[in-house]
Formats: C-alpha cells, structure tokens, sequence
C-alpha cells in the first residue's frame, strides 16, 4: 500500500514545517535539490528515529543524499532527483551503483515501503490532528 499523504494538512501539529513551499516534486521552479532535501527532512522527521542531509555526499542543483534511519533502526541513504528519491545504499552516506531501485514521487510513498513504523506514526499524528480539528469545532 502506497500512501501519498502531505502532512501539509498537518501544519499546526509540532514535527511539522509550517509554510513550507518546498514540499512536493511537481510544479516548484526551485532547483537546488539541497533546499528540496531539507524541505524533506523537516516534513517527515518526526515519524523516523533519524534522517539529515548528507554532508559528504555531493549535493548539487540536480542531486542530493538523504541520510534515514527509520524507528526499526534500518539505515538508508536516499537520493534526491527531479525523478523522485530512491534508495541507492543501505547504510548511511553509501551509495551503491549496483542496486536499481525504482524512484518514488514522494517522501511519504518511499516512507511507507521502508517502515511499518513510520505508517503507523503517520497514522497517529493524523489522527491526532484529525481530534483537535473535532475538538476545536466543537468549541
């Protein structure tokens, strides 16, 4: 099962950035996929134990390296292209030209295939955004 939830719905929740402009793939003129990389990072951090930018991969206006680790502590490093992100090591800042795994259009797509974990903290912060809105409405 796929999931392309953006949790932008889910702004006012802490874990999330508000704001941000850089949250999904298609229709943003910015090139510099470093910025696209932390726009990444921020959205998704709080449902993965680890994951930060790459410091010693290159990055550049078409490519960057997104280092997770997910909560059943495996280890991934990530690229980041106009196609999408991919696996491409499975260890932080490895990148393994062997392994051809397919591109996913979305952070939360890749997410939801790597970790039963991050499905499930997703889940639960929905639903916890999801109460508050009833909560406020109510009010």
């Amino acid at each position: 099962m796929e999931t392309d939830c953006n949790p932008m719905e889910l702004s006012n929740m802490s874990g999330f950035e508000e704001g941000s402009e850089l949250n999904g793939f298609e229709g943003s003129d910015v090139k510099d996929m470093r910025l696209e990389a932390e726009a990444v990072v921020n959205d998704v951090l709080f449902a993965v134990k680890n994951m930060f930018v790459s410091k010693s991969l290159r990055c550049a206006d078409d490519v960057a390296y997104i280092n997770v680790e997910t909560k059943e502590r495996n280890r991934y490093c990530l690229e980041l292209t106009e196609a999408g992100l991919r696996v491409v090591g499975y260890a932080f800042d490895q990148v393994e030209d062997h392994l051809q795994m397919p591109y996913h259009e979305t952070v939360y797509s890749l997410l939801d295939t790597l970790s039963p974990a991050y499905r499930e903290a997703f889940g639960n912060a929905l639903l916890q955004r999801l109460e508050a809105l009833k909560r406020d409405g109510q009010s």
